[in-house]
This record gives structure tokens, C-alpha cells and sequence, in this order.
């Protein structure tokens, strides 16, 4: 490691701030977890804070962030004098969904789980780390590896809680479980949670994770997200992220399909400071399929981030990715997708596209697609593109009696309808749609109903 590197003693104090409150961060853990943070602090400070010159995050340099040292830490729940739900309640009253709390990275105590199949298991991670050691170690960790990864790695380190969910086989989930993480502090606050999923052979779920900060305070929240997909589950995961300036998400979702499995995940990225997803899918059986589908917004100097990485390990797979950026103002956008496909996964059909679209002249997106093949016997493509909007669909538009404002409207919210079209829960899709509405109009974008003043 360079000794002149100038994040280096950020990297030392968070290393440090884990041997200070080692005994609180690992109490009540099994014997495995404290291997696996040892593992993770190795991995960090071989690795440091990523910048620019770290391939993966060539696109997003976190070293200032990471240099201030005023955040606060959640090292145990938050005490709050009133209910969570009576300060945030869900403006769509249509939604039919199984409602799970997460407060500062916390599985909330007030959640209700008692209305599901039996068999299931849904509970805060601590809980299951306690409750199930064995179910817990022999998935937890499989699919991020905090090796390669140094945010995966202090999300390993200082992981305490999120929520565990076991779906047995053969259980088809009616409802959506919709879980709603939400950002409070009095002090700016830095956030970790570990969410943990597996879905048992031919079992069904929908997942809808919806990330808000209701205070005006500064937050680095870094949400890890492991789903282990057995032979014939299908699963569909949505991602609403909707957080004030003042937030830095860092977001890892990272799935592991066995045979004849099935996946969408659908990441609509509405507002953020500095948001980073990074979304990894492996193939570990035949006739898997994925479909991988984002859109971001973003306006003033935000930053939207997007690393997608697909594995092809297995023959007959398929997997599509389309993401898609609307930049505005001084905003700035990211895309890396990369898909390699195995020497033995022959039949392989693997595609993908990154669209851009940018408002002004001052907003900058770089996209960078990638194809590994290592067989001949696959059908791949792969393309970006990053302009203004259609100059000649625009006149067309106005020449039809539509004000140049609503037409520019209209050609965007049409750029963004193929993503939304993936969306296989209505009542949410209707509600992205009317929340990219308001986004694109310049309005404050809001999926729920806060008492609270949270935006900024």
C-alpha cells in the first residue's frame, strides 16, 4: 500500500474503530462470525478505501467521504419515543404487501411476521445468527465476497443486523414482503445492514426494498443484500431509492442462481447524494435467467452509480440487462456492465445496453460495457449510448400542438417506460410512473407520506 496515500489514516481509524467496540459488534454471534470479520479486516486494509485508480469504482472516488470523521455509528438500535409507523405510512393505499421495517440499519421490533406460510422463517439477522447458526453459516457470505470487494468488506465487518429470510420449498408468497429501510438521526450517522434471502426449490417471492432518510442530517448507509435462488425459484426484487442529498448509498446486491432458477431485479434510483449500486449475479446451474433492469435521475451534483456484473458459469443460461440515466444540471452517472461467460456454458444468450440521456451540457455520464466469451457457442451483444434528446421527435411533437415543455416531458418519461414495463407488481409500477412524473417536472419526489421535513 502507498504510504502517501492520503485516506490511509481513514482506513487505520476505521480499523481501529472496529477493534474499539469489537466485544459490542460481535456480541451474541456465533464462533463463525467472528472468523468472517477478521477475514473482512484483512481484506480492507489490504485493499483501502476505493478511488478512481480502483477498477471497479473508477467511476466513483469515495476517499472524501470516507476522510470525514463526524459520523456518528449504529452500533445498537435507536430508541425513538413514538411509532415508526405513525411517522411514516406509505401513500399508496392500494398496495397489498407484507410490511417490514428497518430503522438506522435496525430490523424494527415493531414488525408484524406472524401471517405467513409454514415453515418460514422471517426475523431480524441478529435473531437468526442466534436462533439458526447453521442455516445462517451455510449461506451467509457465499455470495459477496469480501475479498475482492472493500466495501463488501466493511459491511462484513461491521454488520450487526438486517433482516433473514428463509422461504421453504414449494411456498409461493401471494403478497409482496415490501421493506422499507429507514435513515433518522439527531447526528449525521453512518449505517450498516446485512440482509440475507434464500428461496427453497420451486418457491415464489417478491421482495420490494424502498430506502428513505427522514431527518436532515448526513448519511453513509452501506446495504448488502445476499439472495441464494434454488433449483426453480423465481424471485422478482425492486429497489425504490429515494434519499435526500445529504446521503451516500452504497448498495450490494448480490444473487446466486441454481438450475432452472428465475430473477428480475428493477432498481429505480430517484433522488441520492451519492448512490452506488453494485449488483452481481452468478450462474451456478443449467437454465437459469436473469433480467436485470435500473433507472436513475438524478439533477444538481448528484452522482448515480451503477457496477452490474452477470457470471455464466453453467450451459443454457440467459440474462438481459437494460439501464437507463436521465442527467440533469451538474449530475453525473455512471454504468460498468460486464458479463463473462465460461468456457463450459454453451447456449449462453447474454445481452446488454446502457442509455443515457442528458439535459444539460454541464452533466457527464460514462458507460462502460463489457463482453468476456471464453465459448463460441453463445449469442451475446452488448452497447451503450449517451446523447440529447431527440431533436427530430421533439419538433414532431410540437408540431402537433404539444408546448415544448410537455413534449420534452413526454419524449423522457418514454425513454423511461421500457425500464418500468419490467415491473411486475402494479400498484408499484403505477407508482414509479407518477413519482418519475414529478421527478422529471422538477417537483420533490415522494413515495411516502412523512410528518417529517426530510428533504433537501
Amino acid at each position: 500500500m502507498n504510504e502517501n496515500r492520503s485516506f490511509e489514516t481513514a482506513e487505520a481509524r476505521l480499523g481501529q474503530l472496529y477493534q474499539d467496540n469489537k466485544e459490542q459488534i460481535g456480541k451474541g454471534f456465533p464462533a463463525f462470525m467472528q472468523h468472517e470479520r477478521e477475514k473482512a479486516l484483512a481484506a480492507f486494509l489490504r485493499m483501502g478505501i476505493p478511488d478512481r485508480k480502483t477498477e471497479n469504482y473508477k467511476y466513483t472516488d469515495l476517499t472524501k467521504l470516507f476522510e470525514n470523521d463526524s459520523f456518528d455509528r449504529a452500533f445498537q438500535p435507536t430508541s425513538f419515543d413514538f411509532d415508526m409507523r405513525e411517522v411514516f405510512t406509505c401513500d399508496v393505499p392500494e398496495f397489498d404487501t407484507h410490511l417490514l421495517f428497518h430503522v438506522n440499519g435496525w430490523y424494527y421490533p415493531g414488525n408484524q411476521t406472524t401471517d405467513f406460510p409454514k415453515g418460514m422463517i422471517i426475523c431480524s439477522l441478529k435473531q437468526a445468527m442466534m436462533q439458526y447458526p447453521d442455516l445462517v453459516a451455510s449461506h451467509y457470505g457465499r455470495m459477496a465476497d469480501s475479498e475482492s470487494d472493500p466495501i463488501v468488506a466493511l459491511n462484513s465487518l461491521f454488520a450487526i443486523d438486517g433482516i433473514f429470510l428463509y422461504i421453504p420449498d414449494n411456498v409461493l408468497i401471494e403478497k409482496p414482503i415490501q421493506v422499507i429501510n429507514l435513515l433518522r438521526s439527531e447526528e449525521d450517522l453512518y449505517v450498516t445492514q446485512r440482509n440475507l434471502v434464500v428461496v427453497g426449490k420451486n418457491a415464489r417471492v417478491k421482495l420490494m426494498f424502498c430506502d428513505h432518510t427522514l431527518s436532515i442530517h448526513s448519511y453513509i448507509a452501506n446495504y448488502l443484500t445476499e439472495v441464494h435462488l434454488l433449483e426453480d425459484a423465481v424471485a422478482d426484487i425492486y429497489g425504490t431509492q429515494n434519499q435526500h442529498n445529504g446521503t451516500a448509498h452504497l448498495n450490494g446486491l448480490f444473487i446466486r442462481q441454481e438450475r432452472n432458477s428465475g430473477l428480475i431485479t428493477n432498481t429505480i434510483s430517484l433522488h441520492g447524494g451519492i448512490t452506488r449500486n453494485n449488483i452481481l449475479v452468478d450462474f451456478a446451474g443449467e437454465n437459469a435467467e436473469a433480467g436485470l433492469y435500473g433507472l436513475s435521475l438524478t439533477d444538481r451534483d448528484q452522482l448515480n452509480d451503477n457496477f452490474i456484473s452477470v457470471n455464466h458459469n453453467q450451459p443454457g443460461c440467459r440474462s438481459n440487462q437494460i439501464y437507463k440515466n436521465v442527467l440533469d444540471d451538474n449530475s453525473s452517472g455512471g454504468f460498468t456492465g460486464r458479463i463473462h461467460v465460461m468456457p463450459g456454458a454453451k447456449k449462453t444468450e447474454a445481452y446488454q445496453r446502457n442509455n443515457s440521456v442528458l439535459l444539460t451540457k454541464a452533466a457527464r455520464m460514462n458507460t462502460k460495457p463489457q463482453l468476456v466469451i471464453d465459448n463460441d457457442d453463445v449469442k451475446c451483444s452488448h452497447g451503450a449510448t449517451v446523447g440529447q434528446i431527440n431533436e427530430e421527435a421533439l419538433f414532431y411533437l410540437q408540431t402537433r400542438g404539444i408546448p415544448e415543455k410537455e413534449a420534452r416531458l413526454m419524449l423522457m418519461f418514454a425513454f423511461a417506460h421500457e425500464v418500468l414495463a419490467n415491473i411486475r407488481v402494479e400498484p408499484l409500477r403505477q407508482s414509479i410512473d407518477r413519482l418519475i412524473n414529478k421527478r422529471l417536472r422538477g417537483e420533490v419526489s415522494r413515495c411516502h407520506n412523512c410528518k417529517l421535513e426530510c428533504i433537501r
